[in-house]
């Protein structure tokens, strides 16, 4: 890494105020700070210094994922071959494979559109370059249908950064999930392309599937009233969804690394999971027709729940900022997304809405924390007094 570093300390004078190359200079900081500790510090007021820095926290979170990722790129083998029934004839390596070149495309045009931006945003302003795409450039491809074209992954990412990030003035401003914002943005703009039978499962051109497939989830098939799958696929993600949705024990082992480093806010992801497990247990006692009569546990093995309750809804920018207000931030989220997948047969996966719904609110609800604190502080100034 030595040369790396040598590259970036001779070039750094070209890319000075003044100098030749004066407008790439925030891109080559940004590279020189991803691959190495910054040289600078605050010079003045009163910070924590640490040997983690943003950039760093961002790469754990990235390093998260990759669990859902991987199992994301075997799951769309494992659904591919078995569509075209040949799924007992092919390997392991094969699968993997498969899945690996039609998700890798998904990921590059996610960060080249993304950090594209991001960098044009940054020189414009004469900032640092933002570090939070790092982790939405990856977590865009991973709550998309396979059969999402890649115009759209980055128009979708182009109008996340530029009206869900930079228009508020960029990483830290965002009052949305700028991953949810590329998914809504193309679930209300191109339906066709994100829902329906056909669009979680990669079938190519030539690839015709044999009779009687479906390639609709589990949780589709749910909310019309055909409640029929395996609850061990479910769990280990052989289901078809979006890529890295499907795997609950890959989300589970990014949930692990999240809460040991720290990095991952542990009582928004407990808060979300008993919301939906309180209001699947009100939707079971009520129930008045199949899909409310689903046992409260599946739900969290469903959809995009996990996957939205562990990296989706922690979000520090958007989630709520208090201690007791991330509780009920988490709590409604659970709750919201549940009631909206069960009750709105418009929306079978209510996990997006029910988090840009509670990213807006997250505000309000800390004020209300803040304001019961100082109340109660008030009381007792005055009883003591």
């Amino acid at each position: 890494m030595k040369f790396l570093k040598d590259f970036f300390e001779k070039t750094e004078p070209l890319v000075q105020k003044g100098a030749k190359y004066h407008w790439l200079q925030s891109v080559h900081d940004g590279f020189f700070t991803f691959l190495f500790v910054p040289k600078t510090t605050a010079k003045t007021g009163a910070h924590i210094h640490d040997y983690i820095d943003m950039k760093r926290t961002m790469s754990l979170v990235v390093l998260s994922v990759v669990p859902a990722l991987l199992f994301g790129m075997y799951n769309v083998g494992y659904q591919h071959f078995k569509a075209i029934g040949e799924l007992a004839s092919t390997g392991f390596f094969d699968l993997f494979f498969y899945g690996f070149l039609k998700v890798l495309p998904v990921v590059i045009v996610s960060y080249v559109v993304g950090l594209g931006i991001e960098f044009a945003f940054a020189q414009m302003r004469g900032h640092e370059i933002n570090e939070g795409f790092l982790v939405s450039g990856i977590l865009i491809p991973l709550v998309m249908p396979i059969e999402t074209p890649l115009w759209m992954v980055g128009v979708a990412t182009a109008f996340a950064v530029i009206f869900g990030k930079e228009v508020f003035g960029g990483t830290g401003m965002n009052i949305w999930n700028p991953a949810l914002i590329a998914r809504a943005f193309l679930f209300f703009a191109y339906p066709a392309q994100m829902s329906g039978n056909s669009v979680w499962v990669a079938l190519g051109k030539n690839d015709v599937p044999i009779d009687g497939f479906t390639g609709a989830t589990p949780m589709a098939d749910a909310a019309a009233g055909n409640i029929n799958f395996n609850v061990a696929d479910a769990f280990f993600g052989l289901i078809p969804g979006s890529i890295g949705e499907t795997s609950v024990l890959a989300i589970m082992l990014g949930a692990f690394i999240l809460i040991v480093t720290g990095i991952g806010n542990w009582k928004i992801m407990i808060s979300t999971i008993a919301g939906g497990l309180v209001m699947g247990i009100l939707l079971n006692i009520f129930a008045v027709n199949p899909f409310m009569e689903l046992p409260f546990w599946q739900h969290l093995l469903l959809g995009g729940f996990a996957f939205g309750a562990i990296f989706m809804a922690t979000d520090p920018v958007s989630a709520a900022q208090t201690e007791r207000g991330k509780w009920i931030y988490g709590f409604l989220i659970g709750i919201l997304a549940i009631l909206i997948r069960v009750v709105n047969p418009a929306f079978p996966e209510g996990m997006m809405l029910a988090i840009l719904l509670m990213n807006t609110f997250a505000p309000l609800i800390d004020h209300y924390v803040v304001q019961g604190h100082i109340k109660r502080r008030m009381k007792r100034a005055q009883i003591s007094a």
